[in-house]
C-alpha cells in the first residue's frame, strides 16, 4: 500500500507532468499557427508523407574487419493508428528493401496508442522487410500505454523482429562478434545497460538500440560503440534559424542527427522518425529512413 507522503509526491508529479505536457503542446501549437497559410498546408498535407532517406557512413575504431561495410537500416516512431496505417508501413517496407540492408533496426513507438484489431495487418507489413543478418527492435514510450507493451512486442515478433528488452544478440562472421543490444524505454520501462551487456565481451563491438536518446549519458560509460535512437521526431516542427519548437522528455539534450560523446569514439544517432504524434504536421523536419554503412576507422 502506498503511504500518504508517497501518494502526495505521485500526485504532485502527475500535476507537474500534466502542466509540462500542456505547456509543450501550447508551444507546438503556437509554432504551427505562426506559419503562413501555404506553409501550414504544406506542413499538414505534404511533408508528413515525404520520406527522406539519409545515408550515413559511421567510422568506428573497434569495428571487426569481417563486418566492414555492414549496412544497417534504421526506422523509428511509426505511431501507427495516428495518420499512419498498415498500407503506409507496407510502402515503407519497399523503401527499406531497396536499400538491401544486412540489419534492420526499429527504435520504438510502433503504435501511437494501442495495437487494437490491426495487429495482424501491422505484422504482415513488418514481415515484408528483409535483412540478411536479422531484424531487431526496442519498444518506445507509446508502446507501453495501458500496458500494451506485450501486444506491441508480439506484433513485432510476428513481423520477424527480435524484440530486445535489456538484451543483446550476437552476430558472427569469420570468428568475430558484433552485438545488437537493446534496452527498455526510459519513460515507462526500466532500462538496464549493465544487464543488457552481461553476456558481452567488453572487447566486442556493440550497436545499441534505445528509444530515448538521452540515455546516451548513461551508455557513454559502457563499452558501446554506437547508439541508435528515435523518440524526438527531430522536434517535428523546426523553425528556420531557430530549430525545434519542442521535444519530449528524455529527448531534450540530443534531438536530431549524429553526436560524438566521450573519449572512446562513442557515437549517437537520433532518427527523426516516420510518423507524427499529438499533431499531424511536420515542418522542416521530413520523416526519416536512415541507411548506415559501418566502416572501421
Amino acid at each position: 500500500m502506498m503511504d500518504t507522503k508517497q501518494s502526495q509526491n505521485t500526485a504532485g508529479n502527475k500535476k507537474t507532468t500534466r502542466r509540462a505536457f500542456l505547456a509543450k503542446t501550447a508551444g507546438v501549437l503556437l509554432g504551427i499557427v505562426g506559419l503562413p497559410p501555404a506553409a501550414l498546408a504544406y506542413a499538414r498535407y505534404a511533408e508528413p508523407k515525404w520520406l527522406d532517406t539519409e545515408r550515413v557512413v559511421l567510422h568506428t575504431p573497434r569495428l571487426p574487419e569481417a563486418f566492414q561495410g555492414l549496412t544497417v537500416v534504421q526506422f523509428s516512431d511509426t505511431h501507427l493508428g495516428f495518420n499512419y496505417e498498415a498500407e503506409d508501413l507496407a510502402r515503407l517496407a519497399e523503401a527499406v528493401n531497396r536499400l538491401k540492408p544486412d540489419v534492420i533496426c526499429f527504435t520504438g513507438d510502433l503504435v501511437d496508442y494501442a495495437v487494437g484489431t490491426e495487429g495482424p495487418a501491422y505484422a504482415e507489413a513488418l514481415s515484408l522487410m528483409e535483412a540478411g543478418l536479422g531484424k531487431f527492435a526496442v519498444l518506445g514510450n507509446h508502446d507501453y500505454f495501458k500496458g500494451g507493451d506485450k501486444a506491441v512486442a508480439q506484433t513485432l515478433t510476428a513481423g520477424g523482429f527480435r524484440v530486445l528488452r535489456n538484451q543483446a544478440v550476437r552476430l558472427e562472421r569469420d570468428g568475430t562478434s558484433l552485438w545488437i543490444a537493446g534496452v527498455e524505454d526510459m519513460w515507462y520501462g526500466k532500462p538496464d545497460i549493465a544487464k543488457c551487456l552481461n553476456t558481452v565481451n567488453p572487447d566486442d563491438y556493440v550497436l545499441l538500440l534505445s528509444h530515448s536518446p538521452d540515455y546516451a549519458d548513461t551508455v557513454v560509460d559502457y563499452p558501446v560503440d554506437v547508439q541508435l535512437s528515435g523518440h524526438t521526431h527531430g522536434g517535428q516542427v523546426r523553425i528556420p534559424f531557430y530549430g525545434h519548437v519542442v521535444v519530449p522528455k528524455f529527448g531534450e539534450k540530443y534531438t536530431i542527427g549524429l553526436y560524438r560523446l566521450g573519449t572512446r569514439g562513442f557515437q549517437l544517432y537520433v532518427n527523426r522518425g516516420i510518423g507524427v504524434s499529438q499533431h499531424p504536421v511536420r515542418f522542416n523536419c521530413r520523416p526519416e529512413l536512415t541507411c548506415f554503412t559501418l566502416k572501421r576507422g
